[in-house]
């Protein structure tokens, strides 16, 4: 099931809503996702106490926990989708994990999934006859932190186009990877299925956390990630088309802010009418862990003025999606049913 990917349009996330922000988080007093509210995108209120909003035990088939919630709209306005890493630490005490968790909602509260175990190699895959990127899957201990981009210059097999990007992190080291490495594939507009890994970029060193957006500011997609070789942090690549080539980091230009404390998690979004962006990242160096959002300019550039989340007890790896009122009202009330049948209970 061959795709032939043309770069001719170019991609993004559908962005709506002037009303508010949702941030789609992991718990950071356990494996699962969380919401929280926002009129500005810097002073939220968590929902439902902070709770799970899916049962990870439900929805993540392998370990039963759900870390680093990444939202956005489906391309079309007609819905919604997540993806999530598939892990549990507080059961394995590692840090290993074997798939990665898509799901597709109507409402932003009802949720439907697929798992994929990695591990179980070519069949979980949609193009098995396409070459594979190792030669045993089932030795892969790492698939973290997927994410969303829709790209409508894909092209299928049978002629359709439009697909949804995953970008994530592997790591097989008994295939010979040294470290992790962003790789990405594709799943349709179900969003069931998904191609083998192809392999993004490669700095010589490990990368995790993969945050991608498209700059009409400059024509060029910015990837900001965390790396680990040289000198460590939030760093930003670039690339004329969405499967690159991607530019080696700036080291003179990176989220700083921080100096030698560690931060991972990276989640670019802009304001309503402004041309800048906000980031959002965890530092995690820390006790307690701090969540921190700071400012640059429109060619995501020149990072500036961190302030910590307000409002959010337990923030950790997560991403950010604007809202209109319609759908801020919604989360409200059905927090508030929430509440009122917990507390009847």
């Amino acid at each position: 099931m061959f795709a032939f990917v043309p770069q001719s349009l170019n991609g993004q996330n559908l962005q709506k809503g002037d009303y508010g922000f949702l941030y789609c988080h992991m718990s950071g007093r356990g494996e699962w996702t969380a919401y929280a509210l926002s009129r500005d995108g810097f002073n939220y209120r968590d929902l439902i106490g902070g709770d799970s909003i899916i049962s990870p035990t439900r929805h993540a088939a392998i370990e039963g926990g759900m870390r680093d919630a990444f939202i956005c709209r489906k391309h079309d306005g007609t819905g919604y989708l997540m993806v999530t890493t598939d892990m549990c630490n507080a059961k394995s005490h590692k840090w290993h994990n074997y798939g990665i968790n898509l799901l597709r909602s109507d409402d932003l509260i009802t949720w439907e999934s697929v798992t994929f175990d990695f591990r179980k190699g070519v069949r979980i895959f949609s193009d098995v006859d396409t070459v594979d990127p190792y030669h045993d899957y089932s030795t892969i201990i790492r698939v973290w932190a997927p994410q969303i981009f829709w790209n409508p210059s894909y092209q299928w097999a049978d002629g359709r186009k439009g697909g949804y990007m995953i970008y994530y992190s592997l790591w097989n080291p008994e295939d010979g990877e040294k470290y992790d490495r962003i790789y990405y594939s594709y799943t349709d507009e179900a969003f069931t299925t998904l191609t083998k890994p192809q392999l993004l970029f490669d700095w010589g060193y490990a990368t995790i956390d993969a945050d991608i957006n498209y700059l009409e500011s400059d024509g060029l997609y910015h990837m900001m990630v965390k790396k680990e070789g040289g000198v460590p942090g939030l760093f930003t690549s670039t690339a004329p088309t969405l499967h690159g080539p991607w530019s080696e980091p700036d080291d003179k230009d990176y989220v700083d802010f921080e100096g030698r404390k560690k931060c991972e998690g990276v989640s670019a979004f802009q304001l309503p009418g402004e041309d800048g962006w906000c980031v959002g990242y965890i530092e995690y160096s820390s006790r307690p862990k701090r969540y921190r959002i700071c400012r640059a300019d429109k060619y995501l550039k020149n990072f500036n003025s961190p302030v910590d989340i307000q409002g959010v007890e337990a923030p950790q790896h997560g991403s950010f999606m604007r809202l209109t009122k319609k759908e801020y009202i919604r989360l409200e009330q059905w927090a508030k049913r929430y509440m009122k049948n917990k507390m009847n209970k």
